[in-house]
């Protein structure tokens, strides 16, 4: 019963709220689609935070999207040994570097009071959810080895499943608690994500491609006796 509400159903409910309120925010309070940035505030810890965390966390991301939507290449790549050796290394790696830079980030809200006095109650939530989604990540990858592997036949068919409207949770049943809590807590993040200000990754100014060109006239007063 529990299982099923919560691969089942819950899957469903954080992407159809991400996306109505995600719309309806987009629609009614556009303003806030932004990152609202404190790089003015304080730029030196933010650069040493945020390049590590993004990289990270992307080629994190990518890595997982590749073996969800090519499984038959994945799981080619990694039937050598040394090559899916190689991957585990390179993901510790990165979930190192993502779990520094977003711990950097994460003191820099709170020992800077500028930054601290502009950090709203959600992103606290956001930071939290995200922090404890990379610990668990690093957690599965040194106790759970292979991920790269057992990933293909457990998250892919159940997440599959998901989109074709048809959920097979015995797939990630019976897996441990921790890399059940990994997966369910990805799905908070999505829940979560209309109400943060990460929603401004989605939005790509796309129409600067058929802006028309800006013309820029800077005045300035000519002194008396110059000029021609």
């Amino acid at each position: 019963m529990y299982d099923y509400a919560l691969f089942a159903v819950f899957p469903y409910v954080a992407v159809v709220l991400a996306v109505s309120v995600g719309i309806y925010r987009f629609f009614n309070d556009r303003f806030s689609y932004s990152s609202f940035s404190s790089q003015f505030l304080e730029n030196r810890t933010l650069f040493w935070g945020s390049v590590p965390w993004h990289y990270g966390i992307l080629i994190i991301l990518l890595a997982h999207l590749l073996a969800f939507l090519f499984p038959t290449l994945w799981a080619a790549f990694i039937a050598e040994p040394v090559r899916l050796y190689v991957l585990e290394v390179t993901g510790l790696a990165l979930a190192a570097a993502t779990i520094v830079g977003l711990t950097l980030l994460v003191v820099r809200r709170l020992r800077n009071p500028r930054v601290l006095i502009v950090t709203s109650a959600m992103d606290w939530v956001m930071l939290t959810a995200l922090l404890t989604q990379v610990v668990l990540g690093i957690w599965v990858a040194l106790f759970y080895r292979w991920g790269a592997d057992w990933y293909l036949h457990t998250a892919v068919p159940w997440l599959n499943s998901l989109l074709t409207l048809d959920p097979q949770i015995q797939y990630v049943t019976t897996l441990p608690w921790v890399v059940k809590l990994h997966m369910l807590n990805a799905f908070v993040i999505v829940t979560l994500f209309p109400f943060t200000r990460l929603v401004h990754v989605v939005t790509v100014p796309i129409s600067y491609l058929w802006r028309p060109y800006q013309v820029v006239i800077w005045n300035r007063r000519v002194r008396a006796g110059k000029g021609g």
